[in-house]
């Protein structure tokens, strides 16, 4: 799990890096010396800051994100960026975030590690367990009655999930339907293909 100052890494790769940055706090804090501009980046140094972009945005390590750009390159039939993005989106811990059960990836990577789902019959604890189309994640029954999912039907009636995930707050019941498509718009991922390629 990576753990750094976030208001420091959403200074230098953007606000969409954590959720925490999107605040008003993080809009009127002070953004440095004044009169000081910055340098203009290289092309290896704008594609560095897409590769930790995605690195902190989905909370991973260095050789999970180098594994996950090498089956996408070797990945026959898509493109190499949406595999990769496929690969990132299909991870239990994003897939908990997404459905809307946990308002950050860190808090659903949490979750999960503490046995909190069940895939397909099975309790798992592993976030980085990839999921695939017609996977369905329940709540455990034994964590049903958690302060994490009290009032989860309020919650989800103001959180639109992506159109390839549903979720039944009734049963506690989530299925994956179908592979998740690229709409993020500030992750270049054609970058972090570029970075890794050399």
């Amino acid at each position: 799990m990576i753990s750094k100052p976030k208001f420091k890494i959403c200074r230098r790769l953007g606000p969409g890096v954590y959720d925490k940055c999107q605040t008003a706090k993080f809009v009127v804090a002070p953004k440095g010396k004044k009169g000081a501009r910055p340098k203009a980046l290289s092309e290896y140094g704008k594609a560095l800051v897409e590769k930790q972009k995605v690195r902190f945005s989905y909370g991973i390590t260095e050789r999970q994100l180098s594994n996950y750009v090498g089956d996408a390159i070797k990945a026959k039939g898509a493109g190499a960026a949406d595999k990769l993005y496929e690969r990132l989106e299909a991870r239990l811990d994003n897939v908990v975030y997404r459905m809307g059960l946990a308002h950050t990836r860190r808090l659903a990577r949490q979750m999960v590690s503490h046995g909190h789902f069940i895939v397909n019959g099975k309790r798992t604890t592993v976030p980085s367990y990839e999921t695939k189309a017609g996977d369905v994640i329940t709540i455990r029954e034994g964590s049903r009655g958690s302060v994490l999912f009290n009032n989860l039907g309020e919650k989800l009636k103001e959180y639109s999930a992506p159109v390839w995930l549903g979720f039944n707050v009734t049963k506690g019941e989530g299925s994956i339907k179908d592979k998740p498509k690229n709409v993020e718009t500030f992750l270049d991922l054609n970058a972090v293909l570029e970075f890794y390629s050399r």
